[in-house]
């Protein structure tokens, strides 16, 4: 049997991708990237009968923390981002009104992250990669084992990247982050993107049209 249980769902105003993992020995799990469909989100959690330990961000857009409030009230869970979001994630009210609705402020966190962290989600180990560029907190969650899996928020897309015109980000600071945090992944990593199809490490390798394996390939 796998050591985990993944699901997925699609939330929120701009289809953000909702990853619930779940430790099969220990039925603990982490919610990633509650991006909306608070009711949704708890239906799944409760389909799968598994208690809820933490939510996890990839990082701190309004369309990936939209139900963390709700979310954390339903479950009694903690909540993780990386530091260099946290204005980005208290800010929530500020990105609500840009986008032309309204939003309460965030619970405070209970743990910034840093990057190089493992988070037990019952005896499962998440790594944390920092892999700024789409935002300066932007991070992804690694599972490894015989079939590995990244939950890549929008660091990495299928033959796609994420956008980096956004205040702060950065296109050179987000290649270098894939090439040197998630290309060195193993190739049979499945890779769960904040938005979109799956896709593997080995396909973005050798297929992805904006940043190549190597920054010599052309």
């Amino acid at each position: 049997m796998a050591p985990w249980t993944i699901r997925t769902l699609t939330v929120g105003p701009v289809a953000c991708t909702c990853g619930i993992v779940a430790c099969a020995e220990t039925s603990q799990a982490a919610i990633i990237d509650p991006g909306g469909n608070t009711e949704a989100i708890l239906a799944t959690v409760k389909d799968m009968g598994v208690t809820v330990t933490q939510i996890l961000h990839t990082h701190g857009h309004f369309d990936h923390i939209l139900a963390t409030g709700e979310v954390a009230a339903a479950t009694g869970a903690s909540i993780c981002i990386h530091c260099d979001d946290l204005s980005l994630y208290e800010n929530l009210p500020g990105q609500g009104s840009m986008f032309g609705f309204r939003a309460a402020r965030p619970p405070a966190p209970t743990q910034l992250l840093v990057g190089g962290e493992t988070i037990a989600v019952g005896k499962l180990g998440l790594q944390v990669l920092h892999t700024p560029g789409h935002t300066p907190g932007s991070v992804g969650f690694f599972l490894a084992g015989s079939a590995p899996v990244l939950f890549a928020g929008d660091t990495l897309f299928a033959e796609s990247v994420g956008r980096t015109d956004f205040p702060n980000g950065s296109f050179a600071d987000l290649a270098l982050s894939i090439r040197s945090k998630l290309y060195v992944l193993p190739g049979d990593t499945r890779v769960i993107p904040g938005h979109g199809p799956e896709t593997t490490i080995e396909h973005e390798r050798e297929h992805n049209p904006f940043v190549c394996a190597r920054p010599d390939a052309g």
